[in-house]
């Protein structure tokens, strides 16, 4: 896989540091190797929703963590030393996976059903940054003043 050096745009770009280190680790191999598997779902304009294949698990064994702009799910499975298999193909494997959430989008809830993790998201936008209507005046009203 070919990698992207980005440092030269550094030099001609003020404040976008963020945005380069974020494609540098979107680019960058994920060490997880897509256990488990999840979908992401948009629900509407600001709702989405993660769902995690988390077969095996308890939810007592699962964390799920927002720091910053990063959501962290992780799973954490006791070792059971009794147990001898004959043959293993279910992978009972602890596992930390990483989603990069934009800005002003927070967890709010979480529910487990059938093996599946859902994590539902919503986007708040700030009332000062939402999009807001301006209103023209004709000139007449800034003469008479």
């Amino acid at each position: 896989m070919r990698t992207v050096d980005f440092t030269p745009l550094y030099r001609n770009a003020i404040g976008f540091d963020r945005l380069f280190d974020m494609m540098e680790a979107g680019s960058a191999k994920n060490a997880s190797n897509g256990y488990p598997p999840y979908n992401i779902e948009q629900k509407d304009e600001n709702k989405y929703r993660i769902t995690m294949a988390v077969a095996g698990f308890a939810e007592e064994q699962l964390d799920i963590t927002q720091k910053e702009n990063v959501l962290i799910v992780r799973g954490e499975h006791k070792s059971d030393e009794d147990r001898k298999y004959v043959y293993q193909g279910i992978a009972e494997r602890n596992f930390e996976r990483k989603f990069q959430l934009a800005d002003y989008v927070k967890v709010i809830g979480a529910t487990m059903e059938n093996g599946l993790l859902h994590v539902d998201l919503e986007r708040e936008i700030p009332e000062a940054m939402q999009p807001r209507k301006i209103a023209i005046n004709s000139g007449n009203l800034l003469e008479g003043k």
